[in-house]
């Protein structure tokens, strides 16, 4: 009989349970982001009017950056009671209040109705969806990681990944489908809202799904072995009630090193698929259906190219391939502005595609990465806090701070250099920081020391891995 410690073998549902988190997050992401192309596009008519156009832009992505300071609090509350509770329930909660809110918005009065109480409304709503998200991401990718497979984790953990640029396909797709059948008038008097309403046929879809995948095998076992210590080691069960403590205190080093290497993954995907729409409309001439074509191919390649990625991190390591990603990220930067500035769509189309590829070597293993990091009783804090801490530094601005720049400086170099420095950080983040590939997920629960657990087992099948 297995020892308590043996990570289990890959049940025959795994595919279930990748299909589970991969429809969920691409719902939660579809919310997520038809928010910021709305923001791009039609919000700052609609909710600011009374300002010049890119002011009313950067008013706009302004509410869009308060859902990403929402997910710190939600990467902590979900995180905390996730670790408690288990994963499944926090995702079904996390997707019924993204789904919830926006739906809500769709039914939303503009501000010519409601003046300006309704910005107020907009950016409470948005509060809820990065609320919701902050808890989504960690839940997702661990209900994967935690369901076995060691060997091919980085393969598998990538599959929730692909939530982004699905999420983002579906978005950009129904908005491309509704700007070419509607005129400008009907799209922004009634046409946006569609996309929104549609959330919740879209959240029935992905309740069903995820309600009938089980519980991690990883945290149940984690959660019966510290029942069974409970007697001997009150003291530690009674610091595991509170997994924050626990991170902070075993995992400061990580949530450090998870928070830098997101600077680039997150800025850049932000700049190439949400601030695009701006600059590619009014810097280089390019109509709105031009624009939203070239990032919807763009997410299509993405999303072929995120497992790919993290096949390759599960042969070769999760450093090399984040590294790759965030030094390709940087140096693509320059060559994707001036191939938007010739206002053709295939340059268009290359800069964004390319761009997102760079992008998918860093978000493909990123998930097996930042999992791996943490024991398991503090594993959904710990992720979710490095991952969505770093988003308030990184993606909520991006959009806001790229389109201040444009303004003030009337060029792309700017912009160019603040994701380059970002990528820096990555590089330097990821750079200092553990190889985690062998590492087994159930090997030294709730230690400080969980970094150094990789079983002889785990390390020989990575070399015949490889």
């Amino acid at each position: 009989m297995a020892s308590p410690t043996t990570a289990p073998p890959p049940p025959a549902n795994l595919p279930r349970v990748v299909a589970a988190s991969l429809i969920g997050t691409t719902i939660e992401w579809y919310d997520f982001f038809l928010y910021g192309s709305a923001a791009a596009l039609v919000f700052n008519k609609l909710f600011f009017p009374d300002s010049d156009p890119l002011v009313g832009t950067l008013l706009s992505f302004l509410t869009y950056a308060v859902g990403f300071a929402a997910r710190p609090l939600g990467a902590l509350v979900f995180g905390h009671y996730g670790d408690r509770l288990g994963r499944k329930k926090l995702l079904v909660l996390s997707l019924l209040m993204m789904g919830g809110a926006t739906f809500a918005i769709g039914l939303l009065p503009t501000h010519a109705t409601l003046g300006t109480a309704a910005p107020v409304l907009l950016t409470v709503l948005r509060l809820v969806q990065g609320f919701a998200l902050g808890g989504e991401w960690g839940g997702a990718v661990l209900l994967v990681s935690e369901h076995g497979d060691a060997r091919r984790r980085g393969f598998w953990a990538s599959w929730p990944q692909t939530g982004a640029p699905a999420g983002q396909l579906l978005a950009t797709g129904v908005l491309s489908l509704l700007t070419a059948l509607l005129s400008d008038s009907a799209f922004v008097s009634w046409g946006w809202r569609i996309p929104f309403l549609l959330s919740g046929v879209l959240i029935v879809v992905g309740l069903w799904i995820r309600l009938s995948v089980d519980e991690s095998p990883v945290f149940q076992q984690a959660l019966a072995q510290a029942e069974a210590r409970k007697a001997a080691r009150a003291a530690e069960d009674r610091a595991e009630k509170t997994p924050l403590v626990s991170v902070l205190r075993h995992h400061w080093r990580d949530v450090l090193v998870a928070m830098g290497a997101r600077m680039a993954e997150n800025i850049s995907y932000y700049v190439i698929t949400a601030f695009i729409l701006v600059y590619a409309t009014t810097s280089a001439e390019v109509s709105k259906q031009t624009a939203l074509n070239a990032v919807l191919i763009g997410s299509a390649v993405h999303f072929a190219a995120i497992p790919a990625w993290g096949a390759l991190s599960d042969r070769v390591g999760r450093r090399p391939v984040y590294l790759l990603g965030a030094a390709g990220v940087g140096l693509w930067m320059f060559p994707f502005f001036a191939l938007i500035d010739t206002g053709d769509f295939g340059y268009l189309l290359l800069a964004v595609t390319v761009g997102l590829v760079l992008h998918g070597a860093m978000y493909a293993p990123q998930a097996a990465f930042f999992s791996e990091m943490f024991a398991t009783r503090m594993r959904y804090s710990g992720a979710s806090i490095g991952a969505q801490f770093a988003s308030v530094a990184a993606g909520a601005p991006a959009p806001l701070i790229a389109t201040a720049l444009l303004s003030d400086y009337g060029s792309s170099t700017p912009i160019a250099l603040y994701v380059i420095a970002a990528a820096v950080l990555t590089l330097i983040a990821v750079g200092v920081a553990k190889e985690t590939r062998h590492r087994d997920l159930t090997a030294v629960e709730g230690s400080e020391d969980s970094e150094s657990a990789e079983p002889k087992s785990a390390r020989a099948a990575g070399a015949r891995n490889v």
